[in-house]
């Protein structure tokens, strides 16, 4: 039977260029969230090392694991040990030449119960991931919860409507982003508001749109793992978003924290039926979507 109430965790932290003293990082943010009640609990994209698609480097595959590799052993551990579900991104070793910004979806008994490739990968300034991740080829995932259905999608993928209602469709109650986003330095000033605040109101209209709670677990600090290069600063500001876009929680912009805030189902379900956006679509009208632009 599925509950009608559970508590959704975020883990938004800075990250060292030492994967060792990450993992442990992570692990004992995991355990401050459990210890705070939170039964789904995610981690920032790419957490186990610094953001090195800052600059194309083919040494930095040197970082990537298989799917039952370090994350997975530490993960799914931890997970069995406190029966929470934990949401761990990793930069994904498929094959030879092969590699993809993932996250596994591990349930509350240590299982590995999902997987999620991104699907949108940018390439901008500091942020150039198509040389390192090819696109995912898994399509939009929910999983299977004692709560519902559990949507993850990653970063990038935060930007695009579709996306979201792909997943929503498959009765995701929950969207979880993990995140690696911030700001340029020399633009910080100028446009370093307006970026922010665009980043966290496309996704609350995702909520608002597809009646259904939204959280994003982001990074913090300044990170400059190529000297040549600016660096980036990790803006944090995870949130968790209600059906309404109401922001129910969020954290600073520098510093390392843990969230935790309730998911009521009953609330999704009266905010779907007081605003049926999803019984009022037109799908048969909607064919074009499926085009790159309609001359």
């Amino acid at each position: 039977m599925t509950k009608n109430k559970f508590n959704a965790g975020l883990v938004q932290f800075s990250v060292s260029e030492n994967p060792a003293e990450n993992e442990k990082k992570a692990v004992e943010f995991v355990k401050e969230a459990a210890s705070k009640g939170a039964d789904v609990i995610c981690l920032p994209e790419l957490y186990r090392s610094r953001y090195f698609c800052q600059k194309e480097d083919i040494d930095y595959y040197d970082l990537a694991e298989p799917l039952n590799g370090r994350s997975a052993e530490i993960f799914t551990k931890l997970a069995g040990d406190i029966k929470k579900h934990i949401i761990v991104p990793i930069f994904e070793k498929r094959g030879p030449g092969i590699y993809h910004n993932s996250l596994l979806f591990i349930d509350n008994n240590g299982k590995v119960a999902g997987v999620y490739r991104k699907m949108h990968i940018p390439d901008d300034p500091a942020y150039y991931e198509k040389f390192y991740f090819t696109p995912g080829d898994l399509g939009f995932k929910a999983f299977e919860s004692e709560f519902g259905k559990i949507g993850t999608l990653i970063c990038w993928d935060q930007w695009f409507p579709e996306g979201a209602r792909l997943t929503s469709l498959q009765g995701a109650v929950i969207l979880f982003y993990p995140t690696a986003i911030g700001w340029h330095p020399f633009e910080k000033e100028e446009h370093g508001a307006q970026q922010r605040d665009a980043w966290i109101t496309v996704q609350r209209g995702h909520a608002i749109a597809n009646g259904i709670y939204v959280a994003a677990a982001n990074r913090t600090g300044f990170e400059k793992p190529v000297k040549e290069n600016d660096g980036i600063q990790f803006w944090g500001s995870s949130f968790i978003a209600d059906p309404q876009g109401q922001i129910i929680a969020q954290a600073s912009v520098d510093s390392e924290e843990v969230l935790v805030a309730e998911i009521n189902l009953d609330r999704l379900e009266y905010i779907r039926r007081n605003w049926p956006f999803l019984r009022d679509r037109r799908v048969e009208d909607y064919l074009n979507i499926t085009k790159k632009f309609i001359d």
